[in-house]
């Protein structure tokens, strides 16, 4: 990661952290250097292997990462990402990684002819929810890693363990890039970075028969992107915004806008009280992720019982 971020900073790919004072530089993205440690071990497991379900999360992270590429390396318009993340879905439909159950909290439903829509859905859903929570240092890989946790005790428990291990580079790879992601930022994910981290996690969840558990564990970053939409109206890049959600103080600290125009957001219904600092609003959103990965947990042993 440190050459990475040497070799960003060399090519003038960064962007600015307009939180900080001074506005410092940060390099970006982080995304082909996450694909070539976690798609590196995912080779390796199918190798090793030769299971479809592990092809399918490699090639649907892979078709994650280009699209964020795409968009990193061009400015495109709202409904790019979530169109072009169905593709993203296919492998896991052509190679059968997927059942036809549904695991929910108190049984399970038979939804053959539902369950491939259903994937279509699910995974533009996830990448676009990783993404839309990239919002301040170390947020987007912080709620993954959170969140995988309770979702591969499902996979395993209720799932197969070749896709538990096809989660762990994942994990891994999470973990070693939280390090230098994490506030005060190194290098942020960019596009391609968050993108490739949410249609894995989507991957998996299908996979391993854990679409339920992966909601209740993401239920901050579900929020979030349900409030952003619900009061847009639409489908909307967040650059093209018009009225920003928060305003930043004289003293670096994060407001609230009071404008009706601003769309409503988790980072903003977490300012409703007040201002706070950076560090402060990562600290609220990373114990509410962790209250949602324990209701997870909680909902582990209750689907134990039923299923």
């Amino acid at each position: 990661m440190p050459k990475s971020i040497r070799s960003l900073k060399s090519k003038g790919q960064v962007v600015k952290d307009f939180h900080k004072p001074g506005k410092p530089d940060v390099p970006r993205p982080a995304g082909p250097i996450l694909l070539l440690g976690i798609a590196s071990a995912e080779i390796i497991l199918y190798i090793l292997t030769l299971n479809n379900a592990v092809l399918a999360i490699l090639l649907t992270t892979v078709i994650g990462f280009i699209v964020g590429i795409v968009d990193d390396r061009k400015i495109m318009p709202g409904w790019f990402k979530p169109l072009a993340l169905v593709a993203a879905a296919i492998p896991i439909i052509l190679l059968g990684a997927h059942g036809n159950y549904l695991n929910l909290i108190f049984g399970s439903a038979f939804i053959p002819i539902l369950y491939i829509p259903l994937i279509l859905v699910i995974i533009p859903i996830v990448g676009n929810t990783i993404n839309s929570i990239d919002v301040l240092n170390g947020v987007a890989s912080s709620s993954v890693i959170i969140a995988l946790i309770p979702i591969l005790a499902s996979v395993l428990l209720f799932g197969n363990a070749y896709v538990f291990l096809a989660g762990l580079p994942l994990l891994a790879g999470t973990l070693a890039f939280y390090k230098y992601h994490g506030y005060p930022s190194r290098i942020f994910p960019g596009d391609s970075g968050t993108l490739l981290m949410g249609t894995m996690l989507g991957a998996i969840s299908i996979a391993g028969n854990s679409e339920i558990i992966a909601v209740i564990a993401l239920l901050p970053a579900v929020m979030n992107s349900f409030l952003f939409l619900s009061s847009m109206k639409k489908i909307v890049e967040h650059r093209d915004v018009k009225a920003r959600p928060t305003i930043l103080t004289d003293d670096f600290k994060l407001m609230a806008s009071k404008d009706r125009r601003a769309p409503v957001t988790l980072l903003r219904l977490i300012l409703s009280d007040g201002p706070l600092t950076e560090e402060e609003i990562i600290k609220q959103i990373t114990k509410l992720a962790i209250f949602c990965s324990a209701l997870a947990f909680i909902s582990i042993y209750i689907q134990s019982l039923f299923i």
